[in-house]
């Protein structure tokens, strides 16, 4: 089963996570592929959703939001947007619009930064906003500090964290068919001592030079893709925290789940208002709209447009068949 290990490192400013995905991402991956409108996707844009889903799920559990992480890339390549959403309890789903052919070894900037204007956004989500509240969201460029691209989604969103929460942290991240997988090195604030003395130190927060963080990331950064998709957790952290004191914290099961309902179907269709929904209407039997993210399927013929755009008061008794 898919499985995510948080853990510390005892006495030292540092903390990790590791995930893998593995019938969570083999069923995402099974039911685009069942499904007749689009196939299976890609395989470098297989790969590169893969890769979102396994941060999605590291950013959620470090930072244990109540709603949903949603992360997303958009550019100018023939993947037009891709989106990872993992909900607080770990539960997620993937979808990516394709337009044109990809090569099987196509890089992040081939996907969707062929002209440096690609954007990465995640976005949180509450599950229960405030009055007025509205959902958090940062972006930055596919580019580094020099405008050059960046060819991994782990250099990406290291640099977003460092950029949105000042805090160092190392990603590596890899998948394949079978499995989607990811480690999260991050180093945690201080306790600020100083502050509660009233006084200030200069990089308080000892940014790039910890040097417990930077031993610990560079021991992460050292391991390779094979190794990520094919060991078990507990001898990836063997094979690289040996001498380190880590200590093992809660694990936690991801899953694929989809939000989609006939409701919100509904609703959308309601939004496209009774002159576009006659107008579908006219050219075919039913309104069909398909879940990208699960593949399901939901169709509305001429008697269920009628009754979505009927008041409340005037729709008739609902029936007890199960839709």
């Amino acid at each position: 089963m898919s499985e995510l290990h948080k853990f510390l490192f005892e006495g030292l400013p540092v903390r990790g996570c590791i995930v893998r995905l593995t019938d969570a991402w083999t069923e995402i991956l099974q039911r685009r592929a069942s499904n007749n409108e689009t196939g299976a996707y890609p395989a470098a844009v297989s790969r590169m959703l893969g890769e979102m889903a396994a941060a999605g799920v590291l950013m959620q559990s470090n930072i244990k939001f109540n709603g949903a992480l949603v992360l997303q890339i958009f550019g100018d390549g023939p993947v037009k947007v891709a989106v990872a959403e993992v909900q607080s309890d770990l539960s997620l789903r993937v979808t990516a619009k394709v337009m044109g052919d990809v090569a099987d070894d196509a890089s992040l900037s081939q996907l969707v930064n062929v002209n440096n204007q690609g954007r990465c956004a995640i976005t949180l989500d509450p599950r229960e906003k405030l009055p007025g509240q509205q959902p958090y969201q940062g972006v930055v460029p596919l580019f580094g500090d020099q405008r050059e691209k960046l060819e991994k989604l782990s250099d990406v969103l290291q640099h977003y964290m460092l950029q949105s929460e000042q805090l160092d942290t190392t990603l590596v991240l890899a998948a394949d068919d079978k499995v989607a997988a990811g480690l999260l090195i991050q180093r945690m604030p201080l306790e600020g001592e100083g502050n509660l003395a009233g006084t200030q130190r200069a990089n308080e927060d000892e940014i790039g030079v910890n040097e417990d963080y930077n031993r610990i990331a560079t021991l992460a950064a050292s391991l390779k893709r094979e190794e990520l998709l094919s060991l078990d957790v507990d001898t990836v952290l063997r094979r690289l925290f040996w001498q380190e004191p880590v200590q093992r914290l809660e694990h936690s099961t991801p899953r694929f789940a989809c939000s989609c309902s006939r409701e919100r179907v509904m609703q959308m269709i309601r939004g496209l208002g009774v002159e576009e929904a006659e107008s579908i209407l006219s050219e075919r039997e039913d309104i069909e709209v398909g879940c990208d993210f699960c593949g399901r399927q939901y169709r509305f013929d001429a008697v269920d447009a009628a009754q979505i755009f009927m008041s409340r008061n005037d729709q008739p008794p609902g029936s007890a068949t199960v839709q």
